[in-house]
């Protein structure tokens, strides 16, 4: 039993994604946590800050080190954060010597940040291929119904006849837009050490900063831990997309209440009613868009991030933001599946 809709034993057939609810787990988080120490010391070292050979040494240990989960919640529940105690872990894995190279001039904030940093851009690809097809399955339907006549409406009153075309093309402009702007997303890497100023560092913290960026496949940019803005950017397309294919479901429940301009195959029984075959995918897009349009009110409350680094704000994101990620996800599955089983739309 689980308090999340998102991973629970039945919701999350309806509201889940496997695909991609395995980025936000903690195995896939932590594999990119090491990632960061690994790439860290390889970009530390390529500068002369510390030894080759201890930069091997911690490559090659983050690549095939399991930490103790159970100390790690321990530590997590004392420090309010995972990394320290996965550097004291990690410490003891690669010995003495190289134990001083590791983590130097990092903070946790940038361990965690460039974790979600490396996740939500292979997330973004997905959701992006995701877009693609749904655009794919409304070409489709407009090669198959798009002379047919539907009856416009605004203000849900009758207004004039239109095309199927015509509704379609409003369905498919948005999601296009979408996949523009996620492809084109920038995923910065977070390095700015105890402060934000790299101050361990010296004049080498740009130089090494941006070596790091290029280890890890992300963008470079100065510090963001203050300024959230790459996490309410990436959670106001999250809300977008969602909101999009959630007008794309009441559309779809609104034909299908008056029953003579749309056939959908697929499910939706009742056990009351067999007669019934409920809009289902429908109905779970305009939850998905009203539940991310919610959680984005939450995202913009965690900007205020005071001073240098805020634990608060910071942890707001934690609760919010893999939920959004997941929704999106979800909305994108069922338009993909209600696209699919759309069997007639419209009148000849």
């Amino acid at each position: 039993m689980t308090a999340s809709p998102f991973d629970h034993p039945f919701l999350s057939g309806l509201i889940g994604d496997d695909e991609i609810a395995p980025y936000f787990s903690a195995e896939a988080d932590l594999r990119a946590m090491l990632s960061f120490e690994a790439a860290l010391a390889k970009a530390e070292a390529a500068h002369g800050l510390i030894p080759g050979d201890a930069a091997k040494k911690i490559a090659d240990t983050c690549a095939a080190f399991s930490p103790d989960l159970t100390s790690l919640r321990s530590a997590t529940a004392r420090d309010g954060v995972v990394v320290p105690d996965l550097v004291r872990q990690l410490r003891s894995a690669v010995g003495a010597e190289a134990a001083k190279s590791l983590h130097l001039g990092a903070t946790s904030q940038d361990v965690i940040d460039t974790s979600l940093m490396i996740r939500l851009k292979a997330v973004v690809f997905l959701l992006a291929g995701r877009l693609s097809a749904i655009a794919a399955g409304l070409d489709t339907l407009d090669r198959q119904f798009g002379q047919n006549r539907l009856m416009g409406h605004t203000r849900m009153q009758a207004a004039i006849p239109i095309t199927v075309s015509d509704r379609l093309d409003a369905w498919r402009a948005p999601l296009i837009t979408y996949r523009d702007r996620l492809t084109e997303q920038s995923f910065p890497v977070q390095f700015g050490g105890a402060a934000g100023t790299l101050d361990k560092l010296g004049a080498q913290g740009p130089a090494i900063r941006a070596s790091l960026a290029g280890e890890l496949g992300l963008s470079d940019r100065p510090q963001w831990q203050s300024g959230r803005l790459p996490i309410a950017d990436i959670a106001g397309l999250f809300a977008s997309i969602s909101g999009s294919l959630g007008k794309i479901g009441q559309d779809i429940a609104l034909l299908a209440q008056a029953g003579d301009e749309i056939e959908i195959s697929g499910g939706g029984t009742s056990s009351a009613m067999a007669h019934k075959q409920n809009p289902v995918a429908a109905e779970a897009l305009i939850s998905l868009a009203r539940f991310n349009a919610t959680l984005l009110s939450g995202i913009h409350q965690s900007l205020v991030h005071e001073q240098e680094r805020s634990g608060a704000a910071w942890t707001l994101e934690w609760l919010l933001l893999p939920q959004m990620a997941i929704a999106t996800a979800a909305s994108l599955r069922l338009a993909g599946e209600l696209i699919g089983n759309i069997r007639r739309l419209g009148a000849v």
